[in-house]
């Protein structure tokens, strides 16, 4: 029985399964495209990933280990230069899978595996963004009604009165500024009928 086992065996023995594996790993990263049986699609998908998260680690245990299972150096200086730049601010799903249908012949199912080329969206969908609407809605809606958030009409009259104490305090300021104006304007006015009661005698 295979309690707990996840591979799967492609019908080959072990050293055989690990250099199909590392050949079609080596030739995707290459050419970031191949087509191969469904089957050996998700087993090379596991694969695959597991490369690239080495990659995006960069120090020299992951280089190694990748390098072991990797033959190719040339590929492994892309993996870790190329591929880890487009890959560094994406949590996962590096490569897809697209059936392709039966192959002629024997009618094994057959896949593209390819790397993923575009770069995940940070701007929310129309429909989270609606979701997102109706959850601030609610926590509002629920606020108002446990009286977390006090409307204008629940505010004490203490309240009012300190919102309305620095505007009494400008009001009488004003006053105050006008009230000196005043008596400075009637001295001028004074002044001018001093002056030309002096000028006409």
């Amino acid at each position: 029985m295979r309690h707990r086992k996840v591979s799967r065996r492609l019908g080959l023995d072990m050293e055989h399964h690990f250099a199909i594996l590392r050949n079609q790993v080596t030739d995707l990263f290459r050419h970031g495209r191949i087509t191969t049986t469904l089957a050996k699609a998700k087993e090379l998908r596991r694969v695959a990933d597991k490369m690239i998260t080495l990659a995006k680690r960069g120090d020299l245990a992951s280089r190694r280990r990748a390098l072991a299972f990797i033959k190719d150096k040339a590929i492994v200086r892309k993996l870790f230069t190329e591929l880890r730049v487009r890959y560094m601010d994406r949590p996962g799903g590096y490569t897809r899978v697209i059936k392709l249908g039966p192959r002629r012949g024997d009618g094994a199912m057959m896949a593209i595996v390819e790397l993923v080329e575009e770069k995940l969206s940070t701007k929310p969908s129309k429909k989270k963004r609606e979701r997102l609407k109706k959850l601030h809605e609610f926590i509002e809606r629920k606020k108002k009604e446990y009286g977390l958030i006090e409307t204008k009409e629940e505010k004490s009259a203490e309240e009012v009165k300190a919102e309305e104490a620095p505007k009494a305090e400008e009001v009488k300021a004003e006053e105050a500024t006008q009230a000196e104006e005043v008596p400075k304007s009637e001295e001028a006015s004074k002044s001018e009928e001093a002056k030309s009661e002096e000028t006409s005698s």
